[in-house]
């Protein structure tokens, strides 16, 4: 699976069961402490609903011409995700739903036949990176995904689809080996996958989902090495 096979359906699926598991969560549980460092549930969560507006941002830019970044700017992204993170666990769930469906419209017309937003880039902010419109569907899968782990509320990589899990583990060890200080990894797991970064000088090994867990969030269980635990610079 390559990074432009994530479908709009996709995402769906992905989204319905974060939205399940949100459904079992009081207003305690939001304010909860989630396995990203400083956020509470609530904090991932409302993260999530802004991450949705954001690419809608990005689409939109592709299917009506008119320019526009993802984000105005960090400061406000994070001032967004503070002011919703104490919000009830209803507030929560149908700003998760209905920021959800917003995005899920754009996708379906990116993925339209005849699409020709192949080479629309959008910067994340302005004079920031670019960002391929042809990403969306990917980067709010991963989104999803390594979020609805976050919240330490049942799900774990190893409920992901194995296709996409072997995918996020492919794009982590690339993002690791372009980073500005790449490290020195051989990555196997018990399923199967090998990807090397820099000389592939420290074995890592284990099942894919605990392997997955260390490098989103340095989390070693399960996860065995052949030398001293390398340090990982987080942001999965």
């Amino acid at each position: 699976m390559k990074h432009a096979d994530v479908t709009p359906a996709l995402v769906e699926e992905a989204t319905a069961r974060l939205l399940t598991t949100v459904q079992g969560l009081d207003d305690d549980a939001l304010a909860g402490p989630s396995l990203c460092e400083g956020w509470t549930r609530g904090h991932v969560l409302a993260h999530l609903a802004r991450n949705a507006d954001a690419l809608v941002r990005v689409s939109d830019v592709a299917l009506t011409g008119r320019p526009d970044t993802m984000y105005d700017d960090v400061a406000t992204r994070d001032a967004d995700i503070d002011a919703g993170a104490g919000r009830s666990a209803s507030e929560h769930g149908t700003d998760l739903r209905d920021s959800a469906l917003r995005l899920a419209e754009r996708l379906e017309k990116l993925a339209a036949p005849g699409d020709r937003h192949q080479d629309v880039k959008v910067e994340r902010t302005p004079g920031g990176f670019p960002i391929a419109v042809t990403m969306v569907p990917f980067m709010r899968l991963r989104e999803l995904v390594y979020h609805h782990v976050d919240l330490d509320a049942g799900y774990g990589f190893a409920d992901a689809p194995p296709e996409v899990a072997a995918l996020f583990l492919r794009d982590a060890a690339n993002r690791l080996a372009h980073g500005d200080e790449p490290l020195s990894l051989r990555i196997t797991t018990d399923e199967g996958d090998e990807h090397v970064v820099g000389d592939g000088g420290t074995r890592v090994s284990g099942s894919r989902a605990d392997v997955l867990m260390w490098l989103a969030r340095g989390r070693t269980d399960g996860v065995a090495f052949d030398g001293p635990v390398p340090t990982l610079p987080f942001g999965g």
